[in-house]
């Protein structure tokens, strides 16, 4: 088998069947058809018998085409013996979905379903998608010893994991995903990853990790159908469970990224739910909801993933989601970002927040940085905040909106053109602070000459700045040097 794929690799590689052949040769219009399921554009674009169009129609729009023209040392007989693809009269079909990556190399899932396609197994396994990518998007970029991907499906964050951690350890609850995972680890030359079959922790019981990651079967359903999106829990207890047990698989300054959806309860803030998650765990945390739906736009978009659409069962499913719902008095479903870091602190502080802005990609690039304003602003004394050094960060402007001519402006915005892109309105203070804050000066100093300009007290604008400044700090917009 592996001599089997380390040729597939090298006829993919030497074909262009890479991320950036693919785009190009499907072009925008093939491409954003295929994002609404059409996949007729693209059929036209890779029409033909060269072999890049070959493949595009094998691996991924599924289509069948002819063994004769398959590209050259193409192993067509050992693939169907391998049972990645079938032949059927001089026809050779993909039993897999085989796709390259952006990171480099290639995921293997199931097929990928459309309206009209029969229903999916229960074991079904999906591919790399949009979830897929923001998990990888959000994970610390920094080295690390050993890693867990926790509920790897197809395998994917595996190959971003590769170039950074001495260790990779993942696992998950379905023997048929762990299958096509190392297949797609070998096409893409990762070796050494360690695979285990179970669900949550079990599999590693014991064990630390100095990185955790999982983009777990999230999905809230009355029913668990089909393994790689729901997991049979009640509600969000599997997430619950996951964020509440990861800290005792944490190695000391460890972080654990995962994805999650929760519910919108009614009587209940959403905050209150999720943050006690986090209460207990020992570790800091900092949870985003970047996306809420109502329970109608939740049940449709996950019956349309299973291409339930169309089909006969489609509105006695549709009406057995909603019913659920309603009875356990859902109002909405959030989905976003949980993260933990075992900082060692015995102060852990939480940050829960709605934030659906567009963000500067990766966030794993900045994320511990994050991590580390919202523990400052939480734990750093009045006195030591005033005796430090704060610097305003890089890519923070300005903007003053008010009346042509007027001589104070009606409002002050302090606005991040990196990281998170934050805006956040501000008093005369917060902005002299800006636009003075350069690290060479304490806190203390600065305040008591801007009082000396603004005809301020300087004892009470000293007592009133830390309190005003936190939140700047906790969102970036200010870090604190005490040297």
């Amino acid at each position: 088998m592996n001599d089997l794929l380390d040729r597939l690799r090298g006829i993919l590689l030497d074909t262009g069947y890479t991320i950036d052949g693919v785009r190009e040769r499907l072009g925008a219009v093939a491409a954003a058809a295929l994002s609404r399921e059409e996949t007729v554009p693209a059929l036209r674009a890779t029409a033909g018998d060269d072999p890049l169009g070959l493949l595009i129609r094998l691996w991924w729009l599924g289509a069948p085409v002819p063994a004769r023209a398959a590209p050259v040392g193409l192993p067509v007989a050992e693939l169907a013996a391998a049972g990645l693809v079938a032949v059927e009269d001089d026809l050779v079909t993909a039993a897999v979905h085989l796709q390259p990556w952006e990171s480099g190399g290639y995921v293997v899932s199931d097929r990928k379903v459309r309206p009209g396609d029969p229903a999916l197994r229960p074991d079904h396994v999906v591919g790399a998608g949009g979830a897929s990518a923001n998990l990888a998007q959000l994970a610390s970029r920094r080295p690390v010893g050993r890693a867990l991907d926790l509920g790897t499906g197809c395998g994917v964050q595996v190959l971003h994991l590769a170039g950074r951690a001495a260790e990779i350890t993942a696992t998950d609850v379905n023997p048929r995903a762990l299958e096509l995972a190392r297949i797609g680890w070998a096409l893409s030359g990762i070796e050494g990853i360690d695979a285990r079959e179970g669900s949550l922790f079990e599999p590693v019981e014991g064990e630390r990790f100095d990185l955790i990651v999982s983009n777990p079967p999230f999905v809230i359903s009355p029913a668990g159908r089909f393994t790689y999106r729901e997991s049979g829990f009640s509600a969000d207890g599997f997430c619950r469970d996951l964020v509440r047990l990861a800290p005792r698989h944490l190695s000391s300054g460890g972080t654990c990224h995962l994805l999650a959806n929760w519910l919108h309860v009614r009587g209940e803030d959403w905050r209150d739910r999720v943050g006690g998650w986090l209460t207990g765990t020992g570790c800091d945390g900092w949870v985003v909801q970047r996306d809420v739906q109502d329970p109608a736009q939740y049940v449709e978009l996950w019956l349309r993933d299973a291409a339930e659409q169309g089909t006969p069962r489609y509105r006695g499913l549709y009406d057995e989601w909603l019913g659920w719902f309603e009875a356990e008095g859902v109002t909405g479903v959030g989905f976003g970002w949980i993260t933990l870091h075992d900082s060692g602190s015995l102060d852990p502080v939480v940050r829960v927040e709605e934030y659906g802005g567009q963000v500067e990609l990766p966030v794993g690039e900045y994320v511990d940085e994050v991590l580390g304003a919202v523990a400052v602003a939480h734990r750093m004394s009045d006195a030591a905040l005033l005796a430090s050094r704060p610097v305003l960060a890089a890519g923070v402007l300005e903007e003053r909106i008010g009346p042509p001519g007027a001589e104070d402006p009606a409002r002050i915005v302090l606005r991040q053109t990196r990281g998170l892109r934050r805006s956040v309105r501000v008093g005369t203070v917060e902005a002299a602070l800006a636009g003075v804050c350069d690290g060479d000066y304490p806190l203390g100093p600065l305040l008591d000459a801007i009082a000396e300009l603004t005809g301020e007290d300087p004892s009470d604008l000293r007592e009133r700045a830390p309190q005003a400044l936190r939140p700047l700090i906790a969102e970036g917009f200010f870090h604190i040097s005490t040297g």
